[in-house]
């Protein structure tokens, strides 16, 4: 895979047309899976895991109606191309991170992965746009039907399917869906909403899943439990909550519009501003911008900027992305200097004319 072309391209999850878009950025589903015949990873040898590797990458290939599909061998790769495919919600940051043998086959679209040797010896994922929490199961269904006629999965009558962490027996699934509530955070109202959702058992997490920071104000909502429970019960047990989040958050900015346009709208056009003229910015300080200026794009504040842009900017400005746009590794100080330029450089040629920012 070339990954500097693939620098020059969107994923589809990107795309920011799905169902509730303005709020929902994606929908993804994850499925843990193991192999009969080998160990689990963590009491798996080198040869073991060489082994699994190998088999789950012939056999997945060896697929004919999955569609256009590329192996790619993490192990072999360096550390950029690792933290590129995290970057892209292609592989995890453990895939990421571990060793031995291990890759990852990807979808022409970038909507289906599967991880080979992440914590299970299989991790199947799909990704869409907006709230497609249905299609999605339907699609990595169909996929993991495909992969169980070419291989034999660990699997209890009692349990159902066996996984490394205990707290994904039963089904294996997480579902999760990743929403941008810069108006819960703004108005304060975030955790109580993150008080309300732990006591339903689901979890909250930042962009990149367990473990990460909410960055950009983007928050996954995710499912707790697997086991006693039904693939479709766990979708709907999401599913049914995000209408409410969606409908906080509107009421939220509904509310800032209302009775803070004023704050609001410097907020939006401060933000905007800065990410069109700074010549050195942090990642951090990007995320935290770019959030403002998606909803201020989504409010009708900017009228020359289109989502799938900025949807777009949140992944392309993260380090590994921004070194492979570039061409070549950089230190902090130039990362900062090259997403600044990289900024100005698409946010300036996104402009239609005025200074771009709705003054009604």
């Amino acid at each position: 895979m070339d990954f500097t072309t693939l620098a020059g391209t969107s994923g589809e999850w990107l795309r920011g047309a799905g169902p509730e878009a303005d709020i929902v950025m994606s929908s993804r589903i994850r499925l843990a899976r193991n192999l009969a015949d080998f160990p689990f990873i963590t009491r798996a040898n080198a040869g073991d895991r060489a082994e699994i590797e190998r088999v789950l990458r012939e056999r997945i290939l060896a697929i004919k109606d999955g569609g256009p599909m590329t192996y790619v061998d993490v192990n072999k790769l360096q550390g950029l191309d690792r933290q590129f495919l995290v970057e892209r919600q292609l592989i995890s940051r453990e895939h990421a991170e571990a060793e031995g043998a291990r890759g990852v086959v990807i979808a022409e679209n970038e909507q289906v992965s599967l991880m080979i040797n992440e914590e299970d010896h299989l991790r199947i994922q799909v990704i869409q746009s907006g709230l497609n929490l249905d299609n999605a199961w339907q699609t990595i269904n169909r996929i993991d039907d495909l992969v169980e006629q070419q291989v034999t999965y660990a699997f209890s009558d009692k349990l159902g399917y066996l996984t490394a962490c205990p707290t994904n027996v039963g089904t294996g699934m997480r579902v999760s869906v990743m929403l941008h509530l810069p108006a819960l955070v703004i108005t304060r109202q975030i955790d109580k909403l993150f008080r309300s959702l732990q006591k339903i058992s689901l979890a909250v997490r930042g962009l990149y899943g367990e473990g990460s920071q909410a960055m950009g104000d983007f928050y996954q909502i995710s499912n707790q439990i697997t086991l006693g429970r039904t693939e479709t019960d766990l979708v709907k047990q999401v599913g049914d909550v995000v209408p409410t989040i969606i409908d906080y958050e509107r009421k939220a900015r509904d509310f800032l519009i209302r009775e803070s346009h004023e704050n609001l709208h410097d907020r939006v056009s401060r933000a905007y501003g800065i990410l069109r003229t700074a010549q050195t910015i942090s990642s951090e300080e990007t995320m935290h911008l770019l959030s403002s200026v998606r909803m201020g794009v989504n409010l009708g504040l900017i009228h020359d900027l289109e989502i799938p842009t900025v949807n777009k900017l949140f992944i392309y400005t993260q380090p590994a992305h921004l070194q492979k746009i570039t061409g070549g590794e950089l230190d902090t100080a130039d990362r900062n200097i090259e997403r600044a330029r990289y900024l100005r450089r698409l946010l300036n040629k996104e402009e239609r004319g005025g200074d771009g920012v709705n003054q009604n």
